[in-house]
């Protein structure tokens, strides 16, 4: 009989069945264990949990909702007083004074539609000046008004194809602006309508934006007493007495420089858009667009008033106050404010006396700028343009228009011909007229014979300069013969570095916004390398000769000239900024050809070849003057300059004076003669800064 081996197999499982019974049991008692210990951390989670939300729900109640409040409550953001501006005895140039406005902040919930309505109503009742809207801002009106004759707004689709139609939003928007005529605008929108979108527009500018707009800037008692009497009939209007506006105690002196600052309607120029956006601006916050404003806008700005809105029932903003903001710092200028006004007055009077005149056709603008050759501040920075006879403040034109100099730069080509070794202090060279195939004469004003370094200077001698530039490109001139000059371009890139270590060809880093390169000559041949060396070929700004002459003057610092010297903080003495002297470079080379840079100046006052007016001024001036010429209008005319120092030992004072086409005069002595800077304008202007 065969033998069962399950049967045997089943016989020894049952032998250990209570091992295995007992096994199971330990598994059940394991998983009931850890199921007791998950409910009680799960009810402890809970216990928590409740304890928590009976805490926030009855103990932090209040600050939880004030929290939500603030999450969901609007902020307005208004713009706080801007910063005066000082001159330098602390008159006041720029101030800031009150001005009140009328104001929108929207209702609550309110539409388009709403808002065109009430901007309809306002225009009705109050005087809405529109004389600052465009030929564009008309068109657009147009667009967003037109109806059909059933009275549908059909956005002036009618001025379009089908096919146009069709076309993507912007060009649809660009044929209508360009077929909207402005007798289409005359016929469509009457006077109360463009008053009407003139409103509408400020209220509805950035309507993503937190701050006030402004609808009427420096409005009258009577505007002020018939809006607050019925005040329920312009919901979100409101009157502002907090509002601010410049103004200018000294009219139009030094404005050009000084600047302007935006309106609520301009809000950030499209220039600086998101430099501002990037600050944290608004849309249409007032700011600096030009001059000192906008060069010093984060001083002058101060910080914006902010108010947490809520709404009323009806929907009315209601306003409290949660930081009142801080009015912005004052800057104190370097600017001498009655020596400035005396030196408009001067040029004002010397082209309305020779402007237009004689053999001064040309003369439309003047320049003059004082400035300390030590620290770089500038006491006075002049200038007048003729336009149309009339005359306008042209300070700016300082640093913003470049003109050739002529032999003021003759300072610097000696210098680089000492320092490099060309020429010797004491080296006679023979000053007489030089002739060079293929190339127009080159003359002195005058034959004055054998000259050395400061003799050069003083006489204005060409011949030296052109023999210094001859030799730097080692070469060697040959009467009547070909000029032969290998690689004229280095001779240019030397002559320039040269140059720019005086601030010749370069930003001078003068703290406004804007500053003006000016020309610079790319037809590097050898016949403008000679111009170049007496200063008839690349151009300069006033402040940039002004900047040059000050290197000399002070033994060889190149100091960045400043309008601003700091910033005060509000109704106090404490300095806030401190615009200190900033030296940009020194020239290399050796002091003692600095020195006869400087003797040969002297020599030019002293010995009346810088006219016997600024000699008799006295002083202890030392200048050079410069005589270029140029064509206007296809005929000669001469651009005239002086710039100099004084007193000469221990210069106090560096100027400059430009005349551009100030003389048309045909000979060289005559255009000596005739230059207005060293017959006119300086002798007084030295007189001026002297109280004389």
């Amino acid at each position: 009989m065969l033998r069962n081996p399950f049967r045997e197999l089943d016989a020894k499982n049952l032998l250990h069945s209570s091992d295995l019974l007992k096994k199971q049991n330990d598994y059940r008692k394991i998983v009931n264990q850890r199921l007791n210990v998950v409910m009680i951390v799960t009810v402890l989670l809970f216990m928590i949990i409740a304890a928590r939300l009976i805490d926030i729900q009855i103990r932090q109640q209040e600050d939880y909702t004030n929290k939500l409040e603030v999450y969901t409550m609007k902020k307005q953001v208004s713009s706080t007083p801007r910063g005066q501006m000082l001159d330098a005895q602390g008159k006041e140039i720029v101030q800031t004074i009150s001005s009140i406005s009328i104001t929108y902040f929207p209702t609550e919930h309110a539409s388009s539609a709403d808002q065109w309505e009430l901007a309809v109503k306002f225009a009705k009742q109050f005087p809405v000046p529109t004389d600052d809207l465009t030929l564009r801002d008309l068109q657009d009106a147009y667009i967003t008004l037109h109806t059909t004759e059933n009275g549908i707004n059909d956005q002036a689709n009618y001025l379009l194809s089908e096919a146009e139609l069709k076309l993507s939003d912007a060009q649809i928007y660009q044929l209508k602006l360009e077929r909207i005529t402005k007798e289409m605008i005359d016929a469509e929108l009457d006077d109360v309508t463009r008053a009407a979108w003139l409103v509408y527009s400020a209220m509805e500018v950035h309507s993503q934006s937190s701050h006030t707009r402004v609808i009427l800037e420096d409005i009258d008692e009577e505007t002020i007493a018939y809006l607050t009497e019925h005040k329920e009939d312009f919901p979100g209007f409101d009157v502002d007495f907090t509002s601010w506006k410049r103004q200018y105690p000294y009219g139009d002196t030094l404005r050009d420089v000084l600047g302007q600052v935006t309106t609520s309607k301009q809000g950030l120029p499209a220039e600086l858009m998101q430099y501002y956006h990037a600050k944290g601006y608004e849309m249409n916050a007032r700011v600096g667009k030009s001059g000192l404003e906008q060069q010093y806008e984060e001083l002058l700005s101060g910080s914006a008033k902010t108010n947490m809105i809520k709404y009323d029932e009806e929907g009315n903003p209601i306003f409290t106050e949660t930081n009142p903001g801080k009015k912005g710092y004052d800057l104190q200028l370097s600017i001498n404010i009655n020596l400035q006004q005396k030196i408009d007055e001067i040029l004002k009077k010397v082209m309305q006396e020779y402007g237009g005149k004689g053999n001064r056709p040309d003369m439309d603008r003047l320049f003059v700028t004082l400035m300390n050759p030590n620290t770089g501040e500038v006491y006075a920075m002049s200038g007048v343009l003729r336009s149309d006879d009339q005359l306008i403040n042209y300070a700016s034109g300082n640093y913003l228009e470049g003109y050739t100099p002529g032999s003021v730069v003759k300072g610097a080509t000696v210098y680089m011909g000492l320092n490099e070794g060309v020429v010797s202090k004491n080296e006679m060279i023979y000053d007489a007229p030089m002739q060079i195939k293929g190339t127009p004469t080159i003359a002195s004003f005058q034959n004055h014979g054998n000259v050395d370094a400061v003799t050069a200077l003083k006489v204005s001698s060409n011949i030296y300069m052109v023999n210094i530039a001859i030799r730097l490109a080692k070469s060697t001139y040959i009467p009547n013969g070909p000029l032969f000059i290998d690689d004229a371009a280095a001779v240019f890139k030397l002559m320039r570095n040269y140059y720019s270590m005086f601030g010749l060809g370069v930003l001078t880093g003068i703290d406004v916004p804007n500053e003006q390169l000016a020309f610079k000559g790319s037809n590097e041949t050898p016949g403008n390398l000679l111009y170049f060396s007496f200063g008839q070929y690349d151009n300069y700004t006033p402040i940039q000769l002004l900047q040059y002459v000050s290197t000399i003057a002070n033994g060889g610092k190149k100091i960045k000239p400043r309008l601003v010297s700091g910033a005060y903080g509000v109704n106090s003495d404490s300095l806030v900024y401190k615009n200190t002297t900033e030296v940009l470079s020194t020239i290399s080379g050796s002091l003692e050809h600095l020195n006869t840079v400087k003797e040969g100046f002297r020599a030019c006052v002293t010995s009346n070849y810088c006219g016997t007016a600024v000699k008799a001024a006295g002083h202890e001036i030392a200048a050079k003057t410069g005589t270029a010429e140029v064509t206007i209008d296809g005929h000669a005319s001469t651009n005239a300059s002086l710039i100099g120092f004084w007193p000469y030992q221990q210069p106090e004072v560096a100027f400059v004076c430009s005349a551009p086409t100030s003389s048309n005069t045909t000979t060289a002595t005559t255009r000596l003669q005739d230059n207005i800077c060293t017959t006119e304008i300086m002798p007084q202007v030295i007189k001026a800064y002297y109280g004389e």
